[in-house]
């Protein structure tokens, strides 16, 4: 009798790891709605692109109402640094969590500019390091004493090289990136008995960003904009968007995440130093009929505002 529980134990845990490694397979990076503020996490080209020194964080919380949903928060900052400005330095800090699984990510971006008459072309280097965590302690286990719970992963440490490209002028963006470069194996498990097979290894991330502001009114600037992320063994992740800024000062838009959910997002310019973000995602996915959406808040810090910006760009 003991022993028949420990077999349906040993399936559930290979059933939970199973389940994590699906979900990383499918969304390994973590994922925002407000990406076009958070460049620089995933494009280290843009670090220090906007030409003023800035504090960023975002807090993420995906499918509400579901225990165990990806939780993800961001804390970054960039400058601009050398004569004419022509490089730029940011440092980055991923805390995403998934059920009992933390992965954190710290990472530092280099970026350097070759300018030209309307434009400028920036390539950009990040180097970082990422811990991966799963703690069964956030899970309820029957029989702590489970060997099988020995295959848990603890602070397993992985080096990080990415790479960017951003180009752009005052009214328009194109971006292509890799943040992570290194292809690692987390974890390998398989349980002969019952066919188990599970593991996590971290695949390759390919951005691609483009964007453009149109002048609409003196008032008034209209900015679609579009990210298209592709990861090897997964569905094309499609984001579409069309913002608008009024006065400089207040935004709003809405987006579509292709097979995946809505957006409806807000944005606020409180002083010349801060700004406030919201957005909320309504999901188009099964998922729905168990979540309540996501909800996502940015937050930006720009210092040295004494730096006259004549037209602030809508990126």
């Amino acid at each position: 009798m003991i022993r028949s529980k420990n077999r349906h134990i040993r399936k559930f845990l290979f059933l939970i790891l199973g389940l994590i490694s699906c979900f990383a397979e499918a969304q390994q990076e973590a994922q925002y709605t407000q990406y076009m503020y958070m460049t620089q996490v995933f494009n280290p080209a843009f670090a220090g692109n906007r030409g003023i020194m800035s504090l960023k964080a975002l807090v993420r919380s995906q499918w509400m109402d579901i225990e165990g949903s990806p939780k993800t928060s961001v804390f970054s900052f960039d400058t601009p640094i050398g004569e004419n400005e022509k490089m730029g330095l940011g440092l980055s800090i991923i805390n995403d969590q998934i059920g009992p699984l933390t992965e954190i990510n710290i990472a530092i971006d280099y970026a350097y500019s070759l300018s030209f008459m309307f434009s400028k072309l920036t390539f950009g280097l990040k180097v970082g390091v990422n811990s991966f965590d799963i703690n069964f302690s956030r899970l309820n286990i029957y029989d702590e004493t489970d060997p099988y719970i020995g295959y848990a992963v603890d602070n397993k440490y992985q080096p990080q090289i990415g790479a960017g490209i951003f180009f752009n002028t005052q009214k328009y963006y194109l971006g292509v990136s890799a943040p992570n470069l290194l292809e690692k194996k987390y974890f390998n498990l398989v349980q002969s008995e019952s066919s188990f097979f599970s593991s996590f290894s971290e695949k390759i991330h390919f951005y691609f960003i483009a964007g453009y502001v149109f002048d609409a009114l003196p008032s008034l600037k209209i900015k679609p904009a579009s990210l298209v992320k592709v990861v090897k063994g997964s569905p094309v992740q499609w984001d579409l968007s069309l913002n608008f800024l009024l006065n400089n000062n207040f935004s709003f838009g809405v987006a579509n995440r292709l097979d995946s959910a809505t957006t409806s997002m807000v944005g606020i310019q409180v002083s010349d130093a801060l700004m406030i973000g919201f957005s909320y995602d309504f999901s188009t996915t099964e998922i729905k009929k168990y979540a309540s959406g996501s909800f996502e808040v940015f937050f930006r810090i720009d210092l040295g505002t004494n730096k006259k910006i004549l037209t602030p760009r809508f990126f």
